[in-house]
């Protein structure tokens, strides 16, 4: 089978239309998939300056390589990259040398928070002297280190490099625990109401699937290593991550069927759910819903 656009083979087969591509097309059609989301939920207004969340994997190279390519010609949008050092020996210390380098190349400038200067612990500290799960409170300190890293650099947006499939994933686990409030606050644009406090979160990969993220990333040489993180566990993600590629597998089209579907009723769920009051942690003066954030509740438990 040759590619739908032209005679040559095919990199890819696109799983919600069965199109094949060939490298060249392929490039096109996903930097147009970017390039739409950004212009159609309006992610990015001029004079904006733009955080990159960066780890130094294919997620946040691929979007950290089309954001510079999106904005080069916007001079009026500033871009940095910020990256969030959780301490994991033998894979964070490998992906820093990735971040770094394409930074570089791209001449963006790369600001790094570690959670050993800012938290006191590395993350394989914490999980060699405590029973926490990792991914529970290694999510909880990334979201908090990025929204104060955020305030600090006077960072208007923050682009995060989540995909489709991680989008989907999130939807279908708040089905299934009935918490359709957290699914409220999902989106391309995240959250349900403003507060300068929260810097806005903004995914222009929102419609681009991790195989499709995969492919682009190994197509322009971003990275050759796809690997998970040694923490990652066998948590309630993994179980609907497997069921749903399972489901794919099978019926392919239908990880479209679920985002799309979700984004018919999501108006509804932001109309209908109403955040509160926004609090300010008596701990560290972050916003939050409580008294104390999550993130001050986990480091006084594990201290």
């Amino acid at each position: 089978m040759a590619c739908k656009k032209c005679k040559e083979n095919p990199v890819i087969t696109l799983a919600n239309s069965n199109v094949s591509l060939c490298k060249r097309h392929f490039i096109l059609y996903f930097q147009k998939k970017v390039f739409k989301t950004i212009r159609q939920y309006n992610l990015i207004d001029e004079g904006d300056h733009v955080g990159i969340a960066v780890s130094g994997g294919k997620d946040s190279l691929s979007l950290l390589y089309l954001m510079n390519i999106f904005l080069e010609k916007r001079r009026k949008v500033k871009l940095t990259a910020i990256l969030i050092d959780e301490g994991i020996d033998n894979y964070r210390d490998k992906t820093i040398i990735d971040a770094k380098k394409w930074c570089k190349e791209l001449g963006v400038p790369l600001k790094i928070y570690s959670y050993k200067n800012e938290i006191g612990e590395k993350l394989d500290d914490i999980l060699k002297r405590t029973k926490e799960r990792s991914c529970s409170i290694c999510g909880v300190f990334r979201r908090y280190l990025l929204n104060k890293a955020a305030k600090e650099l006077k960072i208007d947006k923050l682009a995060t490099g989540h995909n489709l499939d991680d989008e989907v994933q999130s939807i279908v686990m708040n089905q299934l625990k009935n918490n359709m409030k957290t699914s409220a606050r999902l989106g391309p644009i995240t959250g349900i109401k403003n507060d300068k406090r929260f810097v806005k979160r903004i995914k222009p990969l929102y419609f681009l699937t991790e195989k499709e993220v995969m492919t682009y990333a190994y197509l322009n040489g971003l990275t050759s290593k796809f690997n998970d993180c040694p923490h990652s566990d066998d948590g309630f993600r993994t179980y609907v991550r497997e069921w749903i590629n399972n489901f794919e597998a099978k019926f392919p089209g239908s990880k479209h069927a679920i985002l799309n579907s979700f984004l018919e009723v999501l108006p509804l769920l932001k109309k209908g759910f109403d955040v509160g009051e926004i609090k300010e942690c008596k701990e560290c003066g972050e916003p939050c819903s409580q008294n104390v954030c999550q993130s001050c509740q986990i480091i006084k438990r594990i201290k």
